[in-house]
């Protein structure tokens, strides 16, 4: 046997023997590397402890540094805008949270703390469950109230918190400054990523990977719609500005998509000319980074030259008609908005399930971290607030990878200990974990985690506070993960299997909507029950997927579930195909 088939028939015997659940728990991200992110991260921990240093104040260092960390943290490729948003909502809510946990540990007794860690348990499960933004708030306001009962701050009442929001501010600045000169760079990388997208599905045109790529070009325009419906109004759309010309560009891609997905159904491999002209009317259509400046070359494909003939649209399918009239006329008859999608308020019982159930595990984790450290147990229950976020994925796959990178981190610290010991040494380990912790937040949870567990050390090591808690720390992190799967398992453990089930009911009725309305809609009105349709599958997906990721009683379902979601597909795709060919009833 060869080595090639000899690892293959490995990896199958692996995956026999490890359950679904358990490998998409593991799975990491593919994106590619997050530079910018990394040097973020780097920055926003190490500049303030040197600062720390260099001043005579590394407690003040460190939670300036703590502030920029959390910051960097919940950082993402959205719009300038709403990333200002959401750190400065973090800023706010865990300097707040900072100040009422310093305040009960200065005036108050182990039962006034723990009081207080209970109440702010309760009051970030009520917020959290509110939406994206007040999810991160709700996190931060109980990370701060357990800093601030465990790590007892010098100084003033005022200080701490406002170190705290100004490492915040630090790292708002790092994110916001190529602002200055490439103000919406996430915008359009996302509108280039369509036609990217579209490229690619038309090179796989009448191939096994035809249904995955068209998914991820779903995906693709599914993320640029979302960039732009912050920008979506009409005094946005109709000014010939940057983000003008981008809304235009989103347009003609909702276009090429709708034709690509027509040449997919017709299922022939096309000619590398038509290939390309994604590229091409990306060139066309998406503007500069700024006036008199090139735009970047979509896709690593040379942009379309002067005199240049037009791709040979000779054959004479309903995909190739409409392919030409997109590439001919970008975006004509359509004033469509990328209007944002559309979420349902959370219910008064999820917020109140959800805030008792944050509440209780917070006030377990506070006394047994007393009973196990005293005052320093601040360990364990800002485990239980990272952990406990059904808003960010699956539980179970949080606490398994929490507690890989935790003892990974662990065993890091270690090796740290021998070979550092000075404080200046200690910063650039700060700022290379600091690099690894932003970089792991865009591809795997125990990545991240291992490089929070190196940096905690290096606070801990400036505060003076004991080394040898920290293999300790393994023990808690299991503690809390007991805790929160407890709680989570015990009240409501099909929670995603039933999340799913709803996601898969709205796709049917959104392609249904399509399948009936879209031969007689207007172009604006066709292209939006497409876009609903689509976007409802792909969140089917995502629910399902995520679902898999936990252990669950009735794993036969999911089957069931998937097969429901192709046919749903197959007849969007179909009606797009039917559509685009004229059908009209």
């Amino acid at each position: 046997m060869s080595e090639p088939t000899a690892l293959r028939a490995r990896a199958g015997t692996l995956r026999g023997v490890v359950p679904g659940w358990l490998g998409r728990s593991l799975r990491a991200a593919r994106a590619p590397f997050p530079r910018a992110a990394a040097v973020r991260g780097a920055l926003a921990v190490s500049v303030p402890l040197m600062a720390g240093l260099l001043t005579g104040h590394p407690v003040a260092g460190v939670v300036v540094g703590l502030g920029g960390l959390w910051a960097v943290g919940q950082d993402s490729a959205a719009p300038y805008k709403a990333r200002a948003l959401r750190i400065a909502a973090l800023g706010g809510s865990a300097a707040a949270g900072l100040l009422a946990g310093a305040t009960a540990l200065r005036y108050g007794d182990a039962v006034v703390i723990a009081a207080l860690l209970a109440v702010a348990g309760l009051v970030s499960g009520w917020v959290s469950v509110g939406g994206p933004l007040a999810s991160v708030a709700g996190m931060h306001l109980l990370l701060g109230a357990t800093v601030g009962t465990g790590i007892p701050v010098p100084g003033p009442w005022w200080a701490g918190p406002l170190e705290l929001l100004g490492g915040a501010l630090f790292a708002l600045t790092l994110t916001c400054l190529p602002w200055l000169w490439r103000r919406h760079s996430p915008e359009r990388e996302a509108v280039i990523a369509v036609f990217d997208a579209a490229e690619r599905a038309l090179s796989q045109a009448g191939t096994a990977g035809a249904t995955e790529a068209r998914a991820r070009m779903t995906l693709a325009l599914n993320t640029a719609q979302d960039l732009l419906a912050v920008h979506s109004s009409r005094k946005h759309a109709e000014r010939p500005t940057s983000i003008g010309g981008l809304i235009t560009a989103f347009r003609a891609a909702v276009q090429l998509v709708e034709a690509v997905t027509a040449l997919m159904v017709e299922g022939r491999p096309l000619p590398p000319a038509v290939v390309r002209v994604p590229s091409l009317l990306a060139a066309r259509v998406v503007p500069p980074v700024r006036a008199g400046r090139p735009a970047p070359e979509p896709a690593g494909h040379a942009l379309a030259q002067d005199g240049e003939p037009e791709p040979p649209f000779t054959a004479g399918t309903p995909g190739l008609r409409a392919l030409a009239e997109v590439y001919r006329a970008p975006g004509r008859s359509l004033t469509l908005l990328p209007d944002p999608p559309a979420y349902a308020g959370p219910r008064l019982a999820d917020r109140l399930r959800f805030a008792l159930l944050l509440g209780g595990c917070t006030l377990a984790a506070a006394v047994v971290a007393y009973l196990l450290h005293g005052p320093r147990g601040y360990w364990l229950p800002m485990t239980v607030a990272f952990l406990y976020k059904p808003d960010l994925g699956p539980v179970f796959g949080r606490a398994l990878n929490r507690c890989l990178g935790t003892v990974a981190g662990v065993g890091m610290v270690a090796v740290v200990a021998w070979l550092v010991t000075d404080a200046w040494a200690l910063t650039l380990v700060a700022a290379a974990f600091g690099a690894v912790m932003a970089a792991g937040v865009r591809y795997h949870y125990a990545l991240s985690t291992f490089g929070l567990t190196v940096i905690v050390f290096v606070f801990i090591d400036f505060l003076g506070d004991d080394r040898q808690l920290l293999p300790s720390r393994v023990l808690e992190t299991v503690i809390a993960a007991a805790l929160v799967l407890t709680a989570h398992f015990l009240t409501r453990p099909d929670s995603w299997r039933v999340r799913a089930e709803l996601r898969v009911a709205a796709a049917d009725r959104a392609w249904r909507r399509y399948d009936r309305r879209a031969p007689a809609a207007s172009p604006d009105e066709r292209h939006q029950l497409r876009r609903t349709a689509y976007r409802r599958l792909a969140e089917a997906r995502q629910a399902l997927d995520t679902a898999g990721a936990e252990p669950h009683r009735d794993p036969d379902r999911f089957p069931v579930l998937e097969r429901r979601v192709a046919r749903a597909e197959q007849g969007c795709d179909a009606i797009t195909a039917y559509v685009v060919a004229g059908g009209r009833r």
